[in-house]
């Protein structure tokens, strides 16, 4: 009992959403823009090297919080991906105050919520309780539909109702698995918290009623795959990057998707750890194909900038999603990599996005051509980051998509058909896309924004160099955690 305090006492993780926290209420109440800008990439900044302290602190599952080898990944990942938007966001808010798209009263909502929403986060992630987890989603949710509706302006509220109308449908589905969950617990665990703590139950998961546990899964899984943006439920999706600020773009695809996949992953162990339950894996290669494929024709058809990546979501979440339901020590291992791929390479895509249509004043792909020729710094960085996310060599998105295929031709050869067909319907697509975006006659609109480039330089740096060398230590561990997996 002293051991176990002492290391609830020593561990950062209460930080880590305390930090957040206070940032928030005080946000609310700064009026400057430049101050309130430089406390939220600061309190950001203060959080991810908290996170960074979970690598080294002692491994908890108290009644309120865990720390395991599994959160920690989300959680460095988040904290990161979160402090680097913040420094990109900086610049890209100070553009819209400048030509007032935004007042200062809508920036001082924005940086709270910014924060609140890293905060929910993160609580999702750390939390032992099921219940709170569910909660913590839901609070997460209804913020960024709040960001999305930022601009006020009839598509952003159209947009920002459509996320929460279903994004409501999908929590209620998680609400109701969730509930079945601890009716399947009680029996084994008696009344109380103890049917809703993870650590609790994934050690009695194998006394539980396995018809009534795989009922839940399939709500959990549609459910928070609806968070997840796997297809059919993704149709908020696309509305919410297209229609809300920039850096939230970059939040719900670097960072909110991956946390609704966490929560399925929690899940997915549950029902592995029971011999007598259906398998998951085979529900999750079906939406992830789904997905894949559905988005890989669909971004033929697109016409805006912002839509054309949020279909780029789709699809690669279908490809982690497809990954862990795969399993084996080599899919997890290549869902790990995708994952976190894909947060460090889409985020980039987004921050050069967002300061392209601050420049060409437009989100329509007719409207935004030769880049490269117009603005070099942010249309050849666009240029390497859709060929990162497209796949190309060295980059470190090839390596996991190219393990994902090998493992997927070794174990379910059939299924690994269609997972190719669906990788070159992207390729081809977003390649054509590139094209016209980056190449030929600029376009009219050639305005200087003050855009910083720091952001997507880091991302793409280490996306690339993710591609020719892994350090030892990061295989090792993403091997183990790959393993937990099952």
């Amino acid at each position: 009992m002293i051991a176990s305090l002492a290391a609830l006492a020593f561990n950062p993780a209460p930080a880590i959403l305390a930090i957040p926290a206070v940032a928030a209420v005080l946000l609310a109440l700064i009026p400057s823009y430049r101050v309130s800008a430089a406390l939220n990439v600061g309190a950001c900044a203060l959080t991810f090297l908290t996170a960074l302290a979970l690598l080294v602190a002692p491994r908890i599952a108290g009644p309120f919080l865990i720390v395991d080898d599994l959160n920690i990944v989300f959680v460095v990942l988040n904290t990161f991906v979160a402090f680097t938007t913040s420094v990109f966001s900086a610049s890209y808010i100070a553009h819209e105050l400048e030509t007032g798209r935004l007042t200062p009263l809508h920036l001082r909502f924005y940086h709270a919520m910014y924060q609140v929403l890293l905060a929910a986060m993160n609580l999702a992630l750390l939390s032992n309780n099921l219940g709170v987890m569910w909660v913590a989603i839901e609070v997460a949710t209804l913020t960024t539909v709040l960001m999305v509706g930022l601009y006020r302006t009839g598509a952003a509220i159209e947009a920002a109702w459509k996320y929460f109308m279903l994004g409501s449908v999908g929590i209620a589905l998680a609400l109701f698995g969730t509930i079945l969950v601890y009716m399947v617990a009680q029996p084994v665990v008696g009344e109380g918290p103890d049917g809703m703590i993870w650590s609790v139950l994934m050690k009695r998961a194998r006394d539980f009623d396995p018809a009534l546990l795989n009922v839940a899964f399939v709500f959990l899984l549609l459910g928070y795959g609806t968070k997840v943006g796997l297809a059919p439920l993704h149709a908020w999706l696309p509305d919410a990057h297209s229609e809300g600020p920039t850096p939230i773009s970059a939040v719900l695809s670097g960072l909110m998707l991956n946390v609704a996949l966490f929560a399925v992953l929690r899940f997915k162990l549950l029902l592995a750890a029971h011999p007598g339950t259906l398998a998951p894996g085979p529900l999750m290669m079906a939406m992830g194909l789904a997905s894949l494929l559905l988005a890989g024709f669909m971004l033929y058809r697109r016409r805006d900038i912002k839509r054309l990546f949020a279909y780029s979501s789709i699809e690669h979440m279908g490809l982690i999603a497809f990954a862990f339901g795969l399993g084996g020590p080599v899919a997890n291992f290549a869902g790990l990599l995708h994952m976190t791929m894909h947060s460090l390479t889409k985020s980039a895509i987004f921050f050069a996005v967002g300061h392209v249509c601050q420049v060409k004043g437009t989100q329509k792909l007719a409207d935004i051509r030769g880049l490269t020729t117009s603005h070099p710094a942010l249309g050849w960085g666009l240029v390497v980051a859709v060929a990162a996310i497209a796949g190309l060599p060295p980059a470190g998105v090839f390596m996991s998509e190219f393990l994902l295929v090998t493992s997927a031709f070794a174990h379910r050869p059939w299924l690994a058909l269609p997972l190719v067909a669906g990788l070159l319907l992207a390729f081809g697509a977003l390649m054509l896309k590139l094209s016209g975006i980056a190449f030929g006659a600029p376009s009219p609109g050639t305005d200087k924004v003050k855009a910083s480039h720091l952001p997507m330089t880091v991302h793409l740096a280490l996306v690339l160099v993710a591609g020719l060398y892994l350090p030892p230590p990061l295989v090792a561990w993403f091997r183990h955690v790959a393993g937990l997996l099952g």
